[in-house]
């Protein structure tokens, strides 16, 4: 399943990164941007009820926030979120994350995430950032537990 998610829904396209969902966002988009994305089988999530009706399969959220529109989404699509595809993605560009080569990790990171997540060191092709288990992927679960999704790191 794969979204385009309007101006309006930054914080919701980047949650559904980190479960893993292939979500394109911008701050701005071209005149013909959103008519191409949709016609490449994207579906669009928006904020806005004339844009809402002017694309058939268009998904109209009215929550506020990441989580209200989480659950929101969750009603009106079916979303089968699965763990072992969360923190798949860059939660800034979208594209999938590749393991990296051992020297690019020692380049790139703290020696100390090097010694305590070696093998849970992803990168981002596109931007070159890397991602790892910390406190941060802590608190994104814990969050998302908070929302009722019920996910438990496996480690």
């Amino acid at each position: 399943m794969k979204f385009v998610a309007d101006t309006m829904l930054g914080s919701l396209a980047r949650w559904l990164r980190v479960m893993g969902y292939d979500v394109l966002y911008q701050s701005r988009y071209g005149p013909d941007d959103l008519e191409r994305l949709v016609g490449e089988g994207r579906i669009l999530l928006t904020r806005h009820r004339d844009l809402a009706a002017s694309y058939g399969d268009a998904l109209l959220l009215s929550g506020d926030r990441a989580g209200d529109q989480l659950s929101e989404l969750g009603k009106l699509q079916t979303l089968a979120p699965d763990p072992a595809r969360w923190f798949t993605r860059c939660l800034l560009c979208n594209v999938p994350l590749k393991n990296p080569s051992l020297e690019d990790v020692r380049e790139n990171v703290p020696e100390y995430v090097l010694h305590q997540n070696a093998s849970d060191i992803r990168f981002c092709p596109s931007c070159g950032r890397f991602f790892w288990p910390g406190t941060h992927r802590e608190n994104m679960i814990g969050q998302l537990n908070a929302w009722g999704f019920g996910y438990e790191d496996s480690r």
